[in-house]
Parts: structure tokens; sequence; C-alpha cells
């Protein structure tokens, strides 16, 4: 397994603006908590994952052209799973309707988007559909067909042995629950001893269950490509790359709002994010151990390495000093993620009022920790880029 280090483009301006729907040419549990930013902001604020999916279309052109779409074949399905408002993934998947009709002229192509019952559907289909400021590719192809599946990953999300090939980025880190709460941090990477492998349990358990979904899923001889938040040989992850770690910013904010008795102890404990950032040897596990289900059910690992991909803003911080720009893209980005969890943590009895007053601080206090001394902040981005065949 080699890692890669990717250089993405340099973000030319950015504006934190509202997504604009217009008339086309006239031509709790834990898990409903989580959600991505609205409206089509997950996209206009997420660069870098653009910038990471972007990374694996090679990945992805490759395990099509490896399914010998030149023999007689009507239909070719795939699927774009935690898919959000879809905004990130739309180079992908024009790269890989382009190849698909070069290898086999004439196919219909049906593109089945999955995510969670609570993600913002409205924004997913207005993006698909060209009725935003996003370049969509449904007018550039004929005989394709966009649906929409809101069901949870943790379930099977279509028909038996339907998918020719799955796609998945930055989405199979969110565990299906909370196994507990973290006394001392916001994140299983800041957490020690039983807390930690509470953490590690349930992700593995989870991935388990995420890999036999997918197994069902695709057709014997399919391909999936999933590119997944994890620690890598060199112990990186997201936002902790050499400069200031992330998650301990986070946790150092929401501790002092904790200190100054501007949030309880139980609303800090609840602040704990239900993630888990994956190693290679634990991704690899299922997929390569004979006595393993996922094994047995066919699932076979192709290839896996890591890499990582610069945040957008910190690199453009470095090519004009911009402090306020950098700020004024970062802060965003982290917001689109995780407001939903961290909201939900706070006590439901305070009036909204007061709870949306606490969120705006604590993203002002994280801006101006960025405005103040930018030097080290960032989230870079950590992932394994996985193909995995059903045998």
């Amino acid at each position: 397994m080699q890692t890669i280090r990717f250089t993405p483009y340099i973000l030319r301006g950015y504006d934190w603006i509202f997504l604009k729907i217009q008339p086309r040419d006239m031509k709790n549990k834990q898990a409903d908590n989580i959600t991505m930013s609205g409206c089509g902001l997950y996209s206009l604020a997420t660069r870098g994952a653009k910038d990471v999916i972007d990374m694996a279309i090679p990945r992805v052109i490759a395990a099509v052209e490896s399914m010998n779409l030149d023999q007689p074949q009507k239909n070719f399905v795939l699927s774009d799973t935690g898919c959000a408002d879809g905004g990130t993934s739309l180079e992908l998947m024009r790269s890989v309707i382009a190849r698909v009709q070069q290898l086999a002229p004439g196919i219909h192509t049906t593109i089945i988007y999955v995510d969670q019952p609570a993600n913002d559907f409205n924004a997913l289909v207005n993006i698909v559909h060209g009725n935003t400021q996003f370049k969509t590719w449904l007018d550039e192809f004929e005989n394709v067909y966009p649906l929409v599946s809101a069901t949870s990953f943790y379930l099977q999300c279509v028909p038996a042995t339907c998918l020719d090939l799955g796609f998945s980025a930055t989405a199979m880190h969110w565990l299906s629950r909370k196994p507990g709460n973290i006394s001392d941090h916001v994140h299983m990477v800041g957490a020690s001893g039983e807390e930690y492998k509470s953490f590690a349990r349930q992700a593995r358990q989870d991935w388990q269950t995420l890999l036999q979904c997918r197994a069902r899923e695709l057709k014997p001889g399919g391909k999936m490509v999933l590119v997944n938040f994890c620690r890598d040989q060199a112990g990186r992850y997201l936002g902790n790359t050499g400069g200031v770690n992330m998650f301990d910013t986070f946790n150092h904010i929401w501790q002092e709002f904790l200190h100054s008795g501007r949030i309880s102890e139980p609303e800090y404990q609840n602040m704990t994010l239900p993630q888990y950032y994956r190693t290679a040897a634990e991704f690899a596990e299922p997929l390569t151990d004979p006595n393993n289900s996922c094994h047995q059910a066919g699932l076979r690992l192709d290839s896996m390495e890591t890499g990582v991909v610069p945040c957008p803003f910190a690199q453009q911080f470095k090519m004009d000093g911009d402090a306020v720009k950098f700020a004024d893209g970062l802060i965003p980005t982290i917001r689109s993620w995780n407001q939903s969890i961290f909201a939900a943590g706070l006590d439901q009895r305070r009036p909204p009022a007061e709870r949306a007053q606490i969120m705006e601080d604590y993203y002002r206090a994280y801006y101006r920790r960025v405005l103040d001394n930018p030097t080290g902040h960032g989230m870079d981005y950590v992932h394994a880029y996985m193909t995995i065949s059903r045998a």
C-alpha cells in the first residue's frame, strides 16, 4: 500500500452565499442529528471535499474499465452513497457517464443518489437538474436517469445484485450510534482507555454492517470505490497533519465555555462526535480475512492507498496572506458538518435563541483564533482510497 500526496487546484476567491435556485432555461437517535448543511451550502462550503472526490476519478474510471462493458449490456447502474446535496460529485459522475458510454454506446445509465432521510434532497434534486449555479451533467448525455434513495447506508439501499458500481466519499466515518461520551474530549482521536475501545468496537461492527449491505447490492463482478477518512501510517488525520490540531481546538473552545459557565458539564459531554477514523488495517481486515463474513460474501480488496488533500483555504492563505479570507472560508467548512451534532448536545430546555447564540459564539471564537494567529490552522483531508470487488 503506497501513500500519495495530492495537490489540488488553488481556490481563487470564495463567496459564502446561499444557493440560488432559479427556473431552468425555457428550453433522536444519534443519527437523526447528523445532517450536512442544507440548501446547497454543504457543497458551496466544502471545496476540499470536492477535491477529494476529483482525486478519486482515475480510480473510479479504472474500475469501470475493468468491467468488460464492451459485452452486451443494456443498463449500467451506479450509486453515490452518502451523497449530501450531490454538488461535490458532479464532475465524477460526468466522467463516469462519459466513459461508460464510450465503452458501451447506447447503454442506459441509472445513478442512484443515497443518503439518510434527513438529507436535503430538495437541494440535491435542484443541483442535479441544473436549477442552481452548479454545472450539472444531466443535459450533456442521453439515456441517463438520476434516482434518489432516502435510506441510511447501514441498511441495504437498493435491490440485491442491482449495482454495477458503488461509490461513497467522506461519509462512512459516521457511526450508526454513539457508544458513549468521551470524558475529556469531543472526538475519538482524543480518547484513551476504555472510552477509545468502545468507539473502536462500534466502528468495527459498523464497518462489517456497511460492507455486508454493499455486498448484497453489488452484482457479481461489480466494483465499488470507497473514499473514507482515515488515520494514515504517519498518524495524520483530518485537521491534524502537522499544524494546529483541529479537534483539539474544538475541544479547547468547548472547555472554555464549560469553565466559564456558558455550558454545563452534561452539555460538554454530549458534544462527543459519533465518528471514528479507521486505520488501513481496520479497513482491510473484513476484506482479507477468509473467515470474515464480508470476505465469504465475495468482497475482495483490490487496492488501497492513503492520500492527503491540502485544505484549499490554507493553501490560498499561503499565497495571499489574507487571514480574513482564510477564516471566512475555513469556518463555514467546519461548521457545515459538525454544527448539527454540537447544537443537539445543548440542553433542549434552553430557549432556541439562546442555543443559537451559543453556537454563533462558538464558531466566532474559532474564527477569532484563526484570524489572530492563522499559521498552522486548516483542515487537510486524510483519506483511504479503496477499490473493492464482489467476486
